[in-house]
C-alpha cells in the first residue's frame, strides 16, 4: 500500500540544489555507496580516529602548528554540515532526517559526504525547533564536540560559539530561499540552552547579521587570516594574548 500524499517520505535529493553543504544522498540501493563508514565512526576517539587524521590534514592545509586551531576550524566546518542538513530539510521540505543510520565519507576536499537510507514516512515528531535541537545538537554536535576535545582540549564555550555561527551561516544562505520560516527556527534555536547567550542575531530587510561571543582561533592561522565576519573581536588580539573563549 502506497502512504498517504501528506505522508510520503521527504525527498531529500532537492537540498543539493541548494549547494553541496546541503546535500544528503538517499539512493534507494539499501546500501551505502563504496567508501562510506557509519556516522558513528566519526566520532571515535583515539590517534587513529577518523576526526584526529583528518585534523592533522587541515592542520597542514592551514599551515598551522596549532592544533587547537585546526581542530575549532575542522569542527566550525562539521557543524556547518549538519547544520545545513538539518535547517535546510525543515524549512524547504518540512521534515529533519534524524540520520541514525547515515554513513559518512570524508573527500579530499569540500564537505563532508552524508548517505542515509531512504526514510520511512511517520507521524510528526514535534514542532521543527524540537526536531533540529534533537536531531542535530544532541544527536550530532553534542558527540562532535566530545570526539573534538578528546583529540584537542577546546573549551566547551568555544564549540557552541562554533555551533551558533554554523547555525548563522547556514541561515545567510537559507535566507534567499525561506527567509521567514528560516529567521524564526534559528532564532528560536540560539534563544534555547546550550546555544543561549553565545551569540547576537540581527535580522533585517537587508538580510541576517550574528555576533558570537566566542572566537573561533582563525586569526591564529598567519598574519594575513584576519577575523571572521561574526567575531567578538573588533581586530585580531595582540601576539600572546589569549582569545575569549
Amino acid at each position: 500500500m502506497n502512504p498517504a500524499p501528506d505522508r510520503l517520505p521527504p525527498d531529500y535529493g532537492r537540498l543539493a540544489a541548494v549547494g553541496p553543504y546541503f546535500a544528503l544522498d538517499t539512493s534507494p540501493t539499501g546500501l551505502p555507496p563504496e567508501g562510506f563508514r557509519p556516522l558513528s565512526e566519526l566520532y571515535g576517539t583515539g590517534p587513529d580516529a577518523p576526526l584526529a587524521a583528518r585534523l592533522r590534514v587541515v592542520a597542514q592545509r592551514l599551515g598551522t602548528a596549532e592544533p587547537r586551531v585546526a581542530a575549532s576550524i575542522l569542527h566550525l566546518g562539521l557543524a556547518a554540515r549538519f547544520w545545513s542538513v538539518g535547517l535546510g530539510s525543515a524549512v524547504l521540505l518540512g521534515a529533519v532526517p534524524t540520520l541514525e543510520h547515515a554513513w559518512v565519507r570524508i573527500p579530499d576536499q569540500g564537505p563532508l559526504d552524508l548517505w542515509t537510507p531512504p526514510e520511512p514516512a511517520r507521524p510528526a515528531a514535534g514542532p521543527l525547533a524540537d526536531q533540529l535541537h534533537q536531531a542535530v545538537l544532541l544527536g550530532q554536535l553534542a558527540p562532535l564536540a566530545a570526539a573534538v576535545r578528546a583529540v584537542v582540549p577546546l573549551s566547551p564555550r568555544l564549540l557552541l560559539g562554533n555551533a551558533a555561527s554554523a547555525l548563522a551561516g547556514t541561515l545567510r544562505v537559507l535566507d534567499a530561499h525561506a527567509p521567514g520560516a528560516a529567521r524564526a527556527l534559528v532564532a528560536e534555536l540560539l534563544e534555547r540552552p546550550p546555544l543561549a547567550g553565545s551569540g547576537t542575531l540581527h535580522t533585517g530587510p537587508r538580510g541576517t547579521a550574528f555576533r558570537r561571543t566566542s572566537c573561533c582561533l582563525y586569526y591564529r592561522v598567519g598574519p594575513g587570516a584576519g577575523l571572521c565576519g561574526d567575531c567578538c573581536f573588533t581586530e585580531p588580539p595582540a601576539p600572546g594574548k589569549r582569545a575569549r573563549q
